[in-house]
């Protein structure tokens, strides 16, 4: 295989991602709708706050410290693959690209911290 089909293929792989992201939650949404319409249907009155709860669904309590999570053990696998290339320069690359999520997840366990957990 020619070596310009890596980038080719690593494109062509997040825009798969990126389209099924979308069109699940244009799914989500759809089907959101049609539980709407089928409710109204049926004669059942929707209030307000029906409406409000089932179109904006609660964030879970932990969601910050679970995201900070997720982005400290990135950061950590980083720096364990540049542990485990041989090469110097690729340590210091892992490690300056590890930076950047260490800070991500940092500030959401802050985040966490600070939080109202009603």
């Amino acid at each position: 295989m020619s070596e310009y089909m890596i980038p080719i293929v690593m494109f062509i792989g997040m825009t798969i991602v990126l389209c099924l992201l979308v069109w699940f939650r244009y799914k989500a949404r759809s089907d959101m709708q049609s539980t709407f319409r089928a409710a109204l249907d049926k004669g059942q009155e929707l209030s307000p706050e029906v409406i409000d709860r089932l179109g904006h669904p609660k964030s879970p309590k932990n969601k910050d410290l679970r995201l900070g999570i997720i982005w400290l053990s990135l950061a950590v696998a980083l720096v364990m693959i540049g542990f485990a290339v041989p090469d110097p320069e690729a340590l210091r690359g892992l490690l300056a690209g590890a930076a950047f999520p260490f800070c991500i997840g940092c500030a959401y366990l802050i985040l966490h911290k600070f939080a109202d957990n009603d």
